[in-house]
Order: C-alpha cells, then sequence, then structure tokens
C-alpha cells in the first residue's frame, strides 16, 4: 500500500465510523479509522497464517489472562508503518500521538501473569511459529483504579465501551459450553497478532459469553421486567470481570464457572479442527500441544478426558495416553496459597462429569503410586483430591508431560520444595524456562531515543529480532561520547516523564533526582511496605539533618490490590499516607518526592520504564518466580536494586554485581536465619526503625481510624495464627536494604559517566531475557513445533 493509499483508506475508514467528514472527526475516530485499516490490511496474512497452522502440529496457549497493552502502535511498528501512519495523519492535521493516546489499554490481564503471555504471542508472531492464544474477553477487565482519601477504589473498566476494532467477532465458530445449571454460548473474538518482519499473523482467540435467549419477551410482557433479563446477567457475570472477587462460596462458583468456560470451548475449537484437517482425534496429541499457564487452565485436564470418552467412544486408556501427551504446565509460584484447590461441592454444583472424571484420575493415580510401593502418606499429599477438595496443581502434575518453572532458581525451589514429590517420581518431566519480555513493546516502542542510539551503533535494527545483537556493543562501555549520550537520553526521558505525570495527576517532580521505581501486582512478599519504611526513614534523617546533603530522589510506585487483600490495600494506604506527609513538607519536599500512579497497567508502564534510573526487585529471596519488569527496566538502562530471588539471579550472572545493587539474606540461609529470629530485637537495634515504626501508629500518619496501620505494625510485630511474625523478612532486611539503597544513591551523583557504564552494561547484556529465546527454548524442548513463514 503506497502512501496515498494509506493516506485514501484512513479517510475513508473515519467517515465510515464516525459519519463526518474527517476534518470534523475526533482523535478517538481516527484511531478507529487507522485501527480498522491496519487489520484490513492484514485480512489475506491473516487467514493464510490460519489455513497454513490448522494443517500441521500447534501449540495451544491456554491463560486466564493477556495483558496486551495499547495494540496500535504496536502494530504500526511491527509492520513499519509508522512513517506511513504519521502521513496519512498530517494529511488531516492530525497528530500521531494524540490518535494513539485515544486508545483504551486492553483490559485483559492483570499482572506478570497477563504480559507474560502478551510478550510470548509476540514473539510466536515474530518467529513464525505456529502457536494461538485462549481466554476470555472480559467486559471489565481487572478494575479501573482510583484513590479516594488515600485509599484504592474500584470501578469498572469499560475498555470497549467505544468500539475496539483489533476484536472481531466470529459468531458462525460459537460453541456451547453446559453446567448443570446452565448452557452457555461461547462466542469467539479473534485479535490477530503481528510480528515483527514478517507476514505471518497470529491469533489471540478470546472467549465471550452469551444466552441462550437473549430476552424473555414474555417475561417482559408479564411486567416482569427483572425476570427478563436474569439469565443473561447471570451468563455475562462468567466474562464480566477478571478474576472476581472469591472470598465467598458464590465468588469461588463464579470463578470455576469461568475456567471450565474458556477451557471447553477453546477444546472444542481446537478438536473441530482436529477432525477437518485429519478426520479423527486418534492422533490428537500428535498434532497438538496446549501450555497451562498456571493453574488457572488446569480444568481442560478432565474436559479433554471427558470430549474423547464421552463424545468420541474412546476408552479410558487411550484417552489417558492422549491426554498426558498433550498438556505443558507452567508453575508461577511458590506460594501454597497460589497452588488452586476448590470445594468439591463446587464441582458438583457446576459439573458432575468431570467431577466423575476427576475421581478416576485420583483412583488411578492412587493405584499407581500404590503398586510402586510409595508410602500411604506421599500418595495422601500427591492425589489430586484431598477429603473435600480438589488439588488443581496436582491434577497438571499428574497428568502434563512437562512441567517448567520460570527462573532457574525458581525452578530449583519447586524441584526441592514446592513441588519435590513430584520431581522424585518423575525428574524428567521438570525443566526451567526463564521467563523473557518482548524488546519489540519493552525498547523499540516505548523507548525510541534509546532504540535510535542502538540501531545507529550497530549500523542496522537486526536487534529488534535478535536481541543478543546488543552484545557486540559491550566494548563501547569506555567510550566517553557514548555514555554521555545515554545520559542525555535518560534525562529527555525523565523530562517526558515529569511532564506526563503533572499532566495526568498535577504533581511535579525534578527530572534532575534519581527515578527510583518499584512498579508490580500488590503483594506482602513483593515488599512495598518495606520500600515504604526506607522512604519514612529517609525522611526523619531529612528533617533531622535539614542542612545535610541527601541525594534528590522521586520515588515512584504502580500497583493494584485484589479488592479482597485487605492488608495489600492497607499498603496502598500508607504509601499515599507518606506521599502526602513527604509531598507537603517544605524542607523534604525539596529533595525527595513520593509519586504513586494511578490505574497502573501497560501503558503508564511505557511511560514510566524508559524514565527508571533504579529498578526496585526487593521480593523476600524464594518468594519471586521470575519477574519480568526487572528484565524491562534493565534493557532500558536502569540498575536493579534487589535480593538474589527470581530472575534477578540471571541478571546479576549477566552483568557482574558490580552492576547492580544486591542486597539481603539469601534463600538458602533464610530457615537458619528464622530459627530464633526476634522482630522485636531487630528493632532495638536497627538505628531509627523504631520512630518508623512508632509513626504508623502514634498519629504520624492517619488511616482514619480504621486500623490498618496498627494491623500492618502486628504484621511485623506479632505472630497471628499459623504466620510467624514478618513472615517477608521485612525488618531482617531492612538495615541492609538501608545501607545498599543509600549507597546507590551516593553513587549515582558522585560519577555520571561511571552510572551510564553501569547501565550500558546491563543493555547490551539483556538479550538473554528477551522473549524470543524464552519462546524458542519452549518451541524446540517442549512444544516440539517448527517455525513456517506463509
Amino acid at each position: 500500500m503506497t502512501d496515498v493509499d494509506f493516506t485514501t483508506s484512513v479517510g475513508q475508514q473515519v467517515r465510515t465510523v464516525s459519519g463526518r467528514t474527517p476534518h470534523a472527526a475526533t482523535s478517538l475516530e481516527y484511531w478507529a479509522a487507522m485501527s480498522n485499516t491496519i487489520v484490513s490490511m492484514l485480512a489475506d496474512n491473516w487467514e493464510r497464517s490460519e489455513e497454513t497452522y490448522n494443517a500441521r502440529r500447534m501449540q495451544h496457549y491456554f491463560s486466564a489472562e493477556f495483558l496486551m497493552g495499547r495494540a496500535l502502535l504496536n502494530n504500526l511498528n511491527n509492520l513499519g508503518l509508522v512513517d506511513e501512519a504519521t502521513a496519512a495523519l498530517e494529511a488531516y492535521d492530525q497528530n500521531l500521538t494524540d490518535v494513539l493516546e485515544a486508545e483504551n489499554d486492553a483490559a485483559l490481564g492483570n499482572g506478570g501473569l497477563g504480559r507474560l503471555a502478551a510478550c510470548f504471542l509476540d514473539s510466536c508472531a515474530t518467529l513464525n511459529l505456529p502457536v494461538r492464544g485462549y481466554g476470555i474477553l472480559y467486559r471489565y477487565g481487572l478494575f479501573k483504579q482510583f484513590f479516594e482519601n488515600g485509599y484504592q477504589g474500584e470501578k469498572p473498566d469499560a475498555w470497549m465501551e467505544e468500539g475496539y476494532p483489533f476484536v472481531i467477532r466470529r459468531e458462525e465458530e460459537q460453541k456451547l459450553v453446559r453446567y448443570n445449571d446452565l448452557t452457555v454460548r461461547a462466542i469467539p473474538y479473534d485479535m490477530p497478532i503481528t510480528g515483527y518482519g514478517t507476514k505471518n499473523v497470529n491469533t489471540l482467540r478470546l472467549w465471550k459469553s452469551e444466552p441462550m435467549e437473549d430476552f424473555d419477551y414474555n417475561a417482559f410482557n408479564s411486567q416482569r421486567f427483572t425476570d427478563a433479563i436474569v439469565e443473561r446477567e447471570r451468563v455475562n457475570d462468567i466474562c464480566r470481570v477478571l478474576y472476581p472477587n472469591d472470598t465467598t462460596f458464590e465468588g469461588k462458583i463464579l470463578r470455576v464457572r469461568q475456567q471450565y468456560f474458556f477451557c471447553s470451548a477453546s477444546l472444542q475449537a481446537i478438536v473441530e479442527n482436529e477432525l477437518t484437517e485429519r478426520g479423527g482425534v486418534e492422533n490428537f496429541d500428535a498434532f497438538n500441544s496446549i501450555q497451562l499457564n498456571d493453574t488457572h487452565p488446569v480444568l481442560a485436564i478432565p474436559e479433554l478426558m471427558r470430549i474423547l470418552l464421552d463424545d468420541h467412544g474412546m476408552n479410558w486408556e487411550d484417552a489417558w495416553a492422549i491426554v498426558s501427551q498433550t498438556f505443558a504446565y507452567t508453575n508461577h509460584t511458590v506460594l501454597a496459597e497460589a497452588l488452586e484447590t476448590w470445594e468439591i461441592s463446587i464441582f458438583e454444583r457446576l459439573f458432575p462429569r468431570i467431577l466423575e472424571i476427576i475421581r478416576e484420575i485420583d483412583r488411578r493415580f492412587r493405584a499407581e503410586l500404590a503398586e510402586a510401593n510409595f508410602h500411604p502418606g506421599k500418595i495422601d499429599y500427591m492425589a489430586p483430591i484431598d477429603g473435600n477438595r480438589v488439588r488443581m496443581a496436582w491434577i497438571a502434575c499428574y497428568a502434563a508431560y512437562s512441567i517448567n518453572g520460570v527462573a532457574a532458581l525458581h525452578t530449583e525451589i519447586i524441584k526441592k520444595d514446592t513441588l519435590h514429590d513430584w520431581y522424585d517420581i518423575w525428574p524428567e518431566k521438570f525443566n526451567n524456562k526463564t521467563n523473557g519480555v518482548t524488546p519489540r513493546r519493552w525498547l523499540n516502542q516505548c523507548n525510541p531515543r534509546l532504540s535510535a542510539l542502538l540501531t545507529r551503533e550497530l549500523g542496522s535494527d537486526a536487534w529488534v529480532r535478535n536481541l543478543d545483537e546488543l552484545s557486540k556493543l559491550g566494548e563501547r562501555s569506555d567510550d566517553s561520547a557514548l555514555l554521555d549520550e545515554l545520559n542525555e537520553i535518560k534525562h529527555q526521558n525523565k523530562i517526558d516523564f515529569a511532564a506526563w505525570i503533572k499532566d495526568r495527576q498535577g504533581i511535579d517532580i525534578d527530572p534532575e533526582a534519581i527515578f527510583d521505581v518499584q512498579i508490580k501486582r500488590l503483594h506482602e512478599y513483593k515488599r512495598q511496605l518495606m520500600n515504604t519504611l526506607y522512604i519514612l526513614d529517609l525522611y526523619f534523617r531529612i528533617k533531622e539533618n535539614p542542612d545535610q546533603h541527601f541525594a534528590p530522589r522521586v520515588f515512584i510506585f504502580g500497583a493494584k490490590a485484589a479488592p479482597g487483600y485487605i492488608r495489600a490495600k492497607a499498603i496502598i494506604k500508607l504509601i499515599n499516607e507518606i506521599g502526602h506527609l513527604v509531598n507537603n513538607d517544605p524542607i523534604a519536599s525539596k529533595v525527595i518526592k513520593v509519586v504513586f500512579v494511578e490505574n497502573y497497567n501497560v501503558s503508564p508502564a511505557e511511560h514510566i520504564i524508559p524514565a527508571a534510573d533504579v529498578s526496585e526487585q526487593i521480593s523476600t529471596a524464594g518468594k519471586e518466580a521470575s519477574g519480568t519488569s526487572n528484565m524491562k527496566f534493565m534493557m532500558n538502562g536502569a540498575l536493579t536494586l534487589g535480593t538474589m530471588d527470581g530472575a534477578n539471579v540471571e541478571i546479576v550472572d549477566s552483568v557482574g554485581p558490580e552492576n547492580a545493587y544486591i542486597f539481603g539474606a539469601l534463600e538458602e540461609d533464610l530457615p537458619e536465619l528464622r530459627k530464633n529470629y526476634d522482630p522485636r530485637s531487630v528493632v532495638e537495634n536497627t538505628p531509627g526503625l523504631k520512630r518508623v515504626l512508632d509513626a504508623l501508629t502514634d498519629g504520624t500518619l492517619n488511616d482514619d481510624g480504621s486500623g490498618a496501620f496498627h494491623d500492618l505494625l502486628g504484621s511485623l510485630l506479632e505472630p497471628n495464627g499459623w504466620e510467624p511474625a514478618d513472615i517477608y523478612y521485612v525488618l531482617g532486611d531492612f538495615a541492609d536494604y538501608r545501607k545498599t539503597r543509600d549507597q546507590m544513591a551516593s553513587d549515582y551523583f558522585a560519577d555520571r559517566r561511571q552510572w551510564a557504564k553501569q547501565c550500558w552494561r546491563n543493555i547490551v547484556e539483556s538479550g538473554r531475557f528477551s522473549s524470543d529465546r524464552t519462546i524458542n527454548d519452549y518451541a524446540t524442548e517442549v512444544w516440539k513445533i517448527d517455525p513456517i513463514a506463509i
């Protein structure tokens, strides 16, 4: 398509979507028009890709969430159309930046799990791999976060209110999902996934739940108006919200209903393709591999058994032989609470046949291990059913032919601890696949200044498809002019972020200060609490010694807490209260500022990460499976301040300990440290820590009489039932954290060129953390699929 054709097409689409002339249309209407133009350009290659993939062995990626971010710029970059788009819009007196800002983030995910899935799809398309993603088309996604008096509030994120051209309804391919109490239509909506520099177009298939009958006319005509829509709303609940609050039994039922919905619909589509292409399901596992992204899609295992047994008349042995060579399972956690279990009563209510199959899986598992002379206690611990609960992770471990962790340390922990019984019996199933992130979105797209520098120095943009190319620039780490240019690029990015946050939230920050960032899901093990205690300690030090020089810093947070996670929401309130205290203090505010980015998601991350100087990766050692923000910061030239946890271990291995700031207890040392651990003694022997903790409850900070801060203090100092005091070792690591963080701040201003040298080292060693490398490993070692260019 020529520039003239592109401009003409955009103008025609503007008229179609707006009913107005191009000069009268809004930025949002231009966004829709340009998005429609892109989808139209993709149509032929998308169809050819689907036909090519359907005929060969495919990988199917099942995930409850895909945190895709904005689509238009990503597609323009991948297709090499940014200049054409800019010229087309200028022809109508429009600005590309304004048009791109009109797009809402697709609210299909939450944190690292969903963003990882999105990066993986990008890499699969770029590498020409026959992979399709499957998930749910959420109406509101997680939620739109807002702050009211410092507390997190939640409201619906109506991201599709104005339409979304990048999801295409395929009503003709609908499936029926049957529960014991309900039959639901599953309508597929397909999203094109473009790769960088390739014609292949992969697919993310998202299922929307719709009722068999949308409206009960007779009830309405009888003036029972609410009755007329009860069934519709009940069905719509399935796709209304990501991770509905499951603190009640009805919430749990909705969660399980959701999981079964997308698993059943996806499997029906895959089986239908198998019948179309090969006329039967006898060789299903030879042509299909299914990756379970955590435990949310594990119901796919008994559902595939049901389809093979009931719909295709297979015997158990043949069906299980197929199932056990079809599924691969990714474990994302070492935390016991994240390994899902559900009450049997939920299964009895929703799908008795699935429960019947799970009971038979449990029976055969027990018989198999008993025949192998394993101890009855071990068998009971590992069995899929425990009393009145179904253990989803145990079903996955038994049925899957591959079980992988997502960082080297994480994989070793699940082998020796979380899943050690499984590793003892089936060690051949276990493998590591360290996570990665796509350099297309997280460097080339979000940091154009740095991208241009890298392309110039390498002489091409080959690094965008092969991030290992950056290692060739390692020898330039002593080039003073280059390091000065790198510092200037970072400074300009910080100026941009300062303007963005001023416009968004009205906060003034100094681009000359260190931008110290922690952006990730709010959970206690990620230790945002330790970060806030440090800021409070620094505030007191500044107030105590106002004439002493302190390194200027801006502390930037971004996080959402699950609506039912009370303590996490208390930490958000604490961060905002400390921000209020610091930012309004006439002395401290001249040196430090606290910024909490409201409604953090992909698009704010694209503003924050290129501007960051310091990447806070401070989880308790052994608790973070991998992390992916650490990789995004690294490739954008921020230095890691963190523990030896998750992928931090591999980052330090790549860049060297001298190019990161590492502190804290090691995972292997924590058990011994905890034997006689007394947090009160730590407080007494750590200068300044007592006044910090006292501030939580002495009136310095205001929790509106809710007791929220008192509970936080209690969690650090007092055991609570099975939970020991300071379970995440916040106080135990605090002194080392403070020392290391102070040193980092001192180093930043002591020698800016040396700091740039350390940043450069991180950038050029980031190839190891490209999702292309991760996906290549999956494709060759687990999925057994080959690339095919259309």
